[in-house]
């Protein structure tokens, strides 16, 4: 390795210094919690293992399905397994903004305004079904996802740290739902789907489900300082130059390829999607199948292929294929 400094393309996710923890503790975090949710989640190791990844990552993440594959489930037992503070929305056609981020009351008692909070306050956030309210109350998740801030009211307000926003949608009903916003999009570093179980993990699932489900006693294993310290460690991860070219070039295929190519922040996102990948690993650098394993999760989301039956997936397949590995 000669890069002694991570890459300059990516944005810190933290200050690292000695308190970091070295790269093989953040592997037995992401192993921990990766082991906690499958006592709940069945038959969706991949999933979650992305989930994880995208978290120490710093990154946010979309899943979307059909109802009833486990959506809400895995996003509540990925907030459970640790002790942060966690908040659930459940977009509606009739929510507003002010739902989501708080708003200014009136208190009699001192003659002045007061600051509510609103459900975006919390170290995890679960968007469910969030296709169903209209594009501006999802704008309202925007400034939170990129920034960790609301504005209401002019005043800015920072959000607690780390800071996730896992958000869920449907795929079906596109008449009762709304499209998110590409710019919106753009902010979820990862857009995963889940899919039906298969016949032996379905079987399990009933199993598991027979009496109290297994959500209920679910306990943390690890803290939000834990995550924090886990993030800075993660943004050290070593990323030589070819491994950046690499990623550049990924993303320049699809803009060559697609109506609407990767954008240069999916690019920053696949870079540090890569890091936590190698971190998950443990590795304190990343290599080319880092990207290749993100790739698909963190750029399909994000390309308009604009061709008929073709997906952003599989331009990223063919991107995959295509472009030379360093």
């Amino acid at each position: 390795m000669t890069d002694a400094n991570p890459p300059d393309v990516l944005e810190s996710t933290g200050q690292t210094g000695e308190s970091d923890p070295p790269v093989d503790d953040v592997g037995s975090l992401a192993d921990a919690v990766v082991d906690n949710v499958e006592t709940v989640i069945v038959g969706q190791d991949d999933v979650i293992e992305h989930v994880v990844v995208a978290m120490l990552g710093g990154g946010h993440v979309l899943l979307e399905d059909v109802p009833g594959v486990g959506k809400t489930m895995l996003a509540r037992s990925i907030a459970r397994s640790f002790d942060c503070s966690f908040k659930r929305v459940q977009f509606t056609p009739d929510l507003l903004p002010a739902d989501v981020t708080g708003v200014n009351m009136f208190d009699k008692r001192t003659n002045e305004f007061e600051f509510q909070p609103g459900p975006l306050f919390a170290n995890v956030v679960l968007g469910d079904e969030i296709n169903r309210a209209p594009p501006k109350t999802q704008s309202a998740l925007l400034e939170a996802m990129a920034e960790g801030q609301v504005t209401v009211d002019g005043t800015t307000r920072e959000l607690p740290q780390p800071y996730t926003v896992i958000a869920t949608q449907n795929a079906v009903e596109p008449g009762r739902t709304y499209e998110l916003p590409i710019a919106e999009v753009d902010r979820f570093m990862k857009k995963l789907e889940l899919g039906y179980p298969d016949a032996a993990d379905e079987t399990e699932l009933l199993d598991r489900v027979v009496g109290d489900h297994p959500i209920e006693s679910l306990s943390p294993v690890a803290a939000a300082e834990d995550l924090s310290r886990a993030r800075a460690a993660v943004s050290s991860v070593t990323v030589e130059r070819p491994v950046r070219e690499y990623a550049t070039a990924l993303s320049g295929y699809t803009r060559e390829h697609a109506d609407l190519g990767a954008s240069p922040r999916a690019t920053v996102a696949l870079m540090r999607a890569g890091q936590a990948r190698a971190a998950f690993e443990g590795r304190d650098y990343v290599v080319p199948d880092d990207l290749k394993r993100e790739a698909p999760a963190v750029l399909a989301h994000r390309i308009r292929a604009g061709e008929a039956g073709r997906s952003g997936r599989d331009v990223v397949a063919d991107a995959l294929d295509t472009v030379p590995v360093p």
